[in-house]
């Protein structure tokens, strides 16, 4: 066992790196997880005899439970400790996971899935606290570019690595691989982890069970909205009356209850709001694009799932040479420029997405994949960084989930954003297209008199070509969107305080205390 020691603003421990290796095998091998089981679905369907509808219960089930379950984090972990709820966590990830692979029939499936999620939901927020601290505040950036580089990686190679799987081997395959992982990390995690002080406080049922009600049936909403026509479905709407009254009930209950679920002291701390907006923000718009990129690979270029993966993973290279450069120079240069600079990166490759088209190869989606994550690199460690500097060592149990929590709604809402924006601009570009496939259309005479006299077979060609052409500019459009979203949030970098320096950071988070 590793002798430990507080320091006010961070615990002193042998085997730092020990540490560090066995949480973020954790970290990863359940970020992987969020992504990796999509691409195995259409398997999936035949052997649990599901169907279209009900087999992205597999996906949603795993969502919801995990997103009730992060809140939670911060209270469990102070009540049982961190060390001890961290691999638990691991071990009932790992068991949950091998129960999936094995599943007979699809209401296991869902079940297993969601003991997945509830396991699984502590695992990134603390593995975020741990490394905040074990680390003093002057390695705040190196923790926090370590711990970012996992959870943003992980889902660009989920979806390969899935294919991969499925391909040569099964789809259950895809719960299986966690165990060796998750054998190595509860082992280390057991052996080096520290013991902390624990916190004996009540627990807020009414807090937790309106927020729990919030998020859940916004999750419903978010997940089974494109499915249920939106708005035009009674579901819908009870969904979004549910969510409303969660959040409000929750918002009202935390600043008036005498032991609130979660601590309001934290929404005093500007650089810790400001950076789970921004939080809010980088889900919104990193996870958008790659829900974005491998259908739209798949449909308009017609790659197999394999060069898709191989197209999107120099997107994760950038974003690990961004972070492991800025977690030094986050000491060194205001935080605030770092995350500018970032945005504009990340802006640029958007503006260099809504440039795609059908004749292109594979090159432009590699470059401003690059661009981007090195963009999101500069974005996310200054933020990390910032947002807890300030935050007392005893609250980042609550501060991290709660982090964690909004970035995971704001990626749900963004891909829910995106995908309405493309089903709708796929309708109206197909419509405009289509109006200029006629017989009275001059060009269309000249270049292929047969079709303008109505031949069928060369209309249904060209209907093809309006529709692979609608269906690019809608990915144009999407992309132009998001870089319009990136540009908004420059403004909220301003508003971050920069840290004071390495010991007036550390005096200010003990001072919280």
């Amino acid at each position: 066992m590793s002798h430990a020691a507080s320091t006010g603003s961070h615990t002193d421990v042998k085997h730092r790196g020990m540490i560090t290796f066995s949480i973020m095998a954790a970290t990863i091998m359940q970020v992987l997880d969020t992504t990796i089981a999509n691409v195995a679905l259409p398997s999936m369907m035949g052997d649990l005899g599901a169907s279209q509808d009900t087999i992205t219960w597999v996906l949603t089930s795993y969502i919801v439970a995990a997103a009730i379950m992060t809140p939670v984090t911060g209270w469990v972990s102070d009540k049982y400790g961190r060390k001890e709820v961290f691999v638990v966590c691991i071990i009932g990830f790992v068991g949950a996971s091998m129960a999936c692979g094995l599943a007979p029939s699809l209401t296991m499936m869902v079940l297993f899935r969601l003991l997945q999620g509830i396991f699984g939901a502590a695992i990134v927020p603390l593995s975020q606290t741990i490394l905040l601290d074990i680390n003093p505040p002057e390695k705040f950036g190196q923790a926090m570019a370590l711990w970012g580089a996992g959870i943003m990686v992980g889902p660009i190679i989920g979806p390969t690595l899935g294919g991969w799987l499925t391909q040569n081997f099964s789809w259950r395959y895809v719960f299986f691989i966690n165990l060796p992982v998750g054998i190595i990390a509860a082992l280390g995690c057991a052996a080096f982890l520290p013991e902390t002080q624990r916190r004996i406080r009540g627990f807020d049922f009414f807090g937790f069970a309106m927020l729990s009600l919030g998020v859940a049936s916004l999750q419903l909403l978010l997940d089974r909205g494109g499915g249920n026509d939106w708005f035009n479905s009674a579901e819908t709407w009870i969904e979004l009356g549910l969510t409303i009254t969660g959040f409000w009930v929750f918002t009202v209950h935390i600043f008036t209850a005498k032991n609130p679920f979660i601590e309001p002291i934290l929404f005093k701390d500007r650089n810790f709001v400001m950076g789970t907006a921004f939080g809010f923000m980088i889900g919104l718009v990193l996870f958008s694009s790659l829900a974005l990129l491998p259908p739209m690979l798949s449909d308009i270029f017609g790659y197999p799932e394999t060069t898709t993966g191989l197209i999107m993973g120099p997107r994760g290279v950038g974003t690990m040479i961004s972070m492991l450069t800025v977690g030094r120079l986050v000491q060194k240069v205001d935080p605030r420029y770092l995350v500018i600079t970032g945005l504009l990166l990340t802006a640029a490759a958007f503006y260099g997405m809504s440039g795609f088209s059908p004749q292109m190869d594979g090159w432009p989606v590699i470059t401003t994949g690059i661009v981007q994550g090195l963009g999101m690199g500069l974005v996310f460690v200054p933020l990390s960084t910032v947002a807890f500097s300030t935050v007392a060592q005893k609250l980042r149990g609550e501060a991290t989930s709660l982090f964690t929590l909004v970035r995971n709604i704001g990626s749900s809402i963004g891909i829910s954003i995106v995908s309405v924006v493309l089903t709708r601009n796929i309708q109206v570009n197909h419509a405009e297209l289509s109006v200029h496939v006629s017989t009275f259309n001059p060009v269309l005479r000249a270049v292929s008199p047969a079709a303008a006299a109505g031949n069928p077979m060369l209309l249904k060609e060209f209907d093809g070509l309006v529709t692979l052409q609608s269906l690019m500019v809608s990915y144009v459009d999407d992309f132009h969107l998001m870089m319009i979203v990136t540009l908004c949030a420059i403004p909220l970098a301003i508003m971050l305080r920069k840290p004071k320096g390495k010991i007036e950071a550390g005096a200010a988070a003990a001072a919280m205390e």
